[in-house]
């Protein structure tokens, strides 16, 4: 996971002559539709596919993930988190290059991508093993069992929820159900209800969470300072309760990773979608991705964490658990029921997101004529997940972005050269345009 995620994304960095950090401007305009060609291959515009890719990303890796880094790592997992968030920027630009560069057709016809499309149709068939080990790997790594089970938890912990629900017997059971009933009568729409309930959602989420942050850290506005500090500071001289350094290091990028998704692949199989023919101009909308997903939103979940101080003095409590200790602490009821509300939302359009990556995994290897038996499975997984343990649960979900890294990686290391050769020709026919 170091070496590929960490690794090869300096590598990207430096292969790509940080064009992504360069055309960020560029990357940001594109969302405005002012790009977008009613009648290229797709299924959504670049803002949807962003949307659709961040429903998948911004979710309980940004509120329970980095409560988990920091009890697991120390303020100094956070830095590592950064990090890998950095370095993905040009992961997902060639990543989500690729995606759009080496498009498939599933059994039915259909055009698909994503990394085992990408191994499949830029490797070619002697490659079809790491296709497959995508495919398999993507299947269990993108179950909601993560999202269902830390919403259950919220329902346990908030303050107007508690008391009924310890009241209500087989809870967990009744709950994972209710919710597999609702998520239902979402996936059966299809991508095109997914992106527009994630274009409809995330946003407005997103601006609500920061402005919340911008308030609870301007009543700490004198300890900013020294909350950076203490990430840089533990970072590199971590105490050896958190694992020393390279514990700190492996916490802080398999927790980035969990959180922003980049070189692991999942996320390109929502780029994939977008109706464009040019790769370089999703890759460009892509690589926004980390930006918004760690360096952001992860950001505001771990100062708040820091500033409340809660993760020095919550025995036993990890997950959404501590998150929610923290915004008590400083908002009271109000910020209990805002965080919950943000978990609702964020948990949901996530499990959304993760039907649609689960289920190109599930028609890639059994054929796309049965990706209706994969909506039984996935809500049967739902309701599952409300009964399991998370700490089960989270570590599997470690271990299987941990196996889809290495054929996204590998492929995508392997075939670098084609995108940058068709950046040269993209930026250059861009320079001429007013």
């Amino acid at each position: 996971m170091l070496i590929l995620l960490v690794g090869g994304g300096l590598w990207f960095t430096f292969y790509a002559r940080l064009q992504p950090f360069r055309h960020f401007r560029h990357s940001i305009a594109l969302l405005t539709g002012r790009y977008d060609r009613r009648y290229a291959q797709g299924d959504l515009t670049h803002r949807q596919a962003l949307s659709a890719a961040l429903a998948g990303t911004l979710g309980l890796g940004n509120i329970a993930g980095v409560a988990l880094a920091i009890s697991a790592g120390g303020p100094g997992a956070i830095f590592w988190m950064w990090v890998t968030a950095l370095v993905g920027v040009s992961t997902k630009y060639y990543t989500c290059s690729l995606g759009i560069m080496y498009r498939g057709h599933d059994s039915l016809g259909q055009l698909q991508g994503g990394p085992m499309y990408i191994v499949q149709e830029g490797l070619g068939k002697k490659w079809q093993a790491l296709a497959m080990l995508f495919a398999i790997a993507g299947l269990f790594g993108t179950f909601p069992s993560f999202q269902v089970n830390q919403l259950v938890e919220v329902m346990r912990t908030q303050t107007l929820t508690a008391d009924w629900v310890s009241q209500i017997p087989f809870f967990n059971w009744a709950f994972g159900i209710a919710l597999a009933l609702l998520v239902g009568s979402v996936i059966w729409g299809g991508l095109q209800r997914v992106a527009h309930l994630s274009v409809a959602l995330v946003p407005s989420m997103v601006i609500g969470y920061l402005l919340i942050t911008v308030w609870i850290l301007g009543q700490h506005a004198s300890d900013i300072p020294h909350y950076f500090q203490l990430i840089f500071t533990e970072a590199w001289q971590p105490s050896a309760l958190t694992g020393g350094l390279l514990g700190v290091i492996i916490i802080g990028v398999s927790r980035g990773a969990f959180s922003n998704e980049a070189g692991i692949g999942t996320e390109v199989m929502a780029h994939s979608a977008a109706k464009t023919n040019e790769p370089i101009r999703e890759g460009l909308v892509a690589s926004l991705g980390p930006v918004i997903d760690t360096l952001i939103v992860c950001s505001c979940t771990a100062l708040i964490i820091i500033a409340s101080d809660v993760w020095q003095h919550a025995d036993g409590i990890q997950g959404v658990q501590m998150t929610m200790l923290a915004f008590s602490q400083e908002l009271g009821l109000f910020g209990e029921i805002f965080l919950a509300l943000m978990v609702l939302v964020l948990s949901l359009t996530t499990i959304f997101t993760f039907w649609y990556y689960g289920s190109k995994c599930f028609s890639f290897l059994l054929g796309a004529e049965y990706a209706d038996f994969y909506k039984y499975l996935y809500l049967a997984m739902i309701v599952i997940g409300a009964v399991m343990s998370m700490e089960v649960i989270f570590n599997f979900m470690i271990g299987m972005y941990g196996l889809m890294a290495i054929p996204t990686m590998v492929a995508t290391l392997l075939l670098a050269p084609k995108v940058n050769a068709a950046a040269k020709i993209y930026f250059s026919e861009l320079a001429k345009k007013p």
